[in-house]
């Protein structure tokens, strides 16, 4: 049985589960959103005065980059189903301040572009490497664990953009590279201090819930597995919220409505200080598979009361128009909020525990997959107008519904061949728990309660 959301331990309400390296990996996360927050302020003004770049060099540049780091999470999670996390993640955050690095070293285009490109594989793949070492780490706290990084890693980036926006007013060259060097040293801090983290145990032995049926081929694959892949497809569109909130609201702000231009950033502060007050005391909300899918219900009604509130906002004047556009950026952030807990939780509820990270690393693909994606959407549904938005507000609670249906618990009826221990001609025969592997077919008569024939032989054995 579940236990009951409203029954939190207070010590526990204030612990980080994990222990010393759980602790520890959030001073890293920390830490890198302090730097992340730092460069990507600037990263486009840098391109822009720096690198002395077009308006579209910009845009090219920053699509190409995208479109190799999607090959950064399935790539992670394979190697870290074969080599320690821990390491896997320190080479990933050395390589990204190497790429960062060589970006002063050049004003070519075409270095820049390979430069950037190489950054955003291990900048994609880091996210994945932390996903699988919270989870390991923390074991059945794992929502909670997600809950607080995000609530910290908030905080931290909302630190750096502040940082950046202070030097930023010097707007000089010195001032752009300072602020490059800044990111480059916090990827070197987070490095030692994930050395310093011991490996956590292995995913088998933490993965709880998982309802994969694993074929008799051996080694399960998320490629082969239609239910994740779809799952994984229904994420895309899912992970909308954050195209939405930091490019639909200050385009359709400027472009559709009559709320003051000074209220695009308010939104990006209103959605951080949401998440910092709102995720560690909804994760309760998220623990367990049966949990997290309840969870799609209210995401999508969310959804589309942001939808509904984006399109008012166009019919009436500035007041109606920030009330409305306020009430469309706190939907959204819950819907932002609570989609993380359960997309965070079923993506690994899904995945074997012997193959979590090739099954991470396809759900990674969701949000490089969106990052490409969602922008083209998003402009789309601002150029087309007011009802653009409860259309996308009913897709979106569409998938919310497929995803709901998707991930229902499996449950088997019919008899299934177990192995039988202490003969040698015949088989038990079992019905095998719902979301338990199917074993291999045995060369022995079969487990349909008819009697094996007399004259068969004893399958050989070391031995025999």
């Amino acid at each position: 049985m579940e236990p009951t959301p409203s029954r939190v331990p207070a010590v526990r309400r204030f612990s980080v589960p994990g222990g010393r390296d759980g602790r520890r990996m959030l001073v890293v996360a920390v830490i890198d959103k302090v730097g992340t927050g730092l460069w990507s302020g600037a990263s486009t003004l840098y391109f822009l005065y720096v690198a002395h770049l077009s308006v579209s060099q910009i845009a090219l540049l920053m699509s190409l980059s995208g479109v190799l780091g999607i090959a950064g999470p399935p790539l992670a999670g394979r190697l870290a189903d074969r080599f320690p996390v821990t390491r896997i993640l320190v080479v990933a955050q050395l390589a990204r301040g190497a790429a960062l690095l060589a970006l002063l070293t050049t004003d070519a285009y075409g270095l820049l572009v390979l430069f950037s490109a190489l950054g955003a594989l291990p900048d994609r793949a880091s996210s994945v490497l932390t996903k699988l070492f919270a989870a390991r780490v923390a074991g059945p706290q794992r929502i909670r664990y997600q809950a607080i990084q995000r609530t910290a890693v908030n905080i931290g980036w909302a630190v750096g953009a502040t940082g950046a926006a202070g030097a930023l007013t010097v707007g000089t060259t010195t001032a752009y590279q300072a602020l490059l060097l800044a990111n480059v040293a916090s990827y070197l801090v987070i490095g030692v201090l994930t050395l310093r983290c011991a490996e956590p145990p292995a995913p088998s032995r933490v993965v709880a819930e998982s309802g994969l049926l694993a074929g008799p081929a051996g080694r399960a694959t998320p490629w082969r597995d239609r239910r994740y892949l779809s799952f994984t497809a229904t994420e895309v569109w899912l992970f909308l919220d954050d195209s939405i909130l930091q490019v639909g609201f200050p385009l359709w702000i400027v472009h559709a409505t009559e709320a003051p231009v000074g209220l695009a950033p308010l939104v990006l502060v209103l959605n951080s200080l949401l998440v910092i007050a709102l995720q560690v005391p909804l994760s309760r909300f998220g623990e367990g598979r049966a949990a997290a899918r309840r969870l799609l219900l209210p995401i999508g009604a969310a959804f589309l009361t942001g939808g509904a509130a984006l399109a008012a906002s166009a019919a009436g004047g500035p007041w109606f128009a920030t009330t409305a556009v306020l009430v469309a950026a706190a939907a959204f952030s819950l819907a932002e909020i609570l989609h993380a807990l359960a997309s965070w939780e079923l993506s690994l509820a899904l995945a074997p525990g012997e193959a979590q990270g090739a099954y991470l690393g396809v759900h990674g693909l969701a949000q490089s997959a969106q990052r490409s994606l969602g922008p083209v959407v998003v402009g789309l549904a601002v150029s087309t107008g007011a009802l653009a938005w409860p259309v996308l507000g009913v897709t979106l609670v569409g998938a919310c519904l497929a995803q709901y249906r998707l991930v229902r618990p499996r449950t088997a009826s019919a008899p299934v061949e177990v192995p039988a221990t202490g003969t040698t001609g015949t088989a038990a025969t079992g019905t095998a728990p719902a979301g338990s592997p199917v074993p291999a077919r045995t060369t022995g008569a079969r487990t349909t309660g008819r009697r094996a024939p007399a004259a068969a032989p004893p399958p050989r054995g070391p031995g025999t």
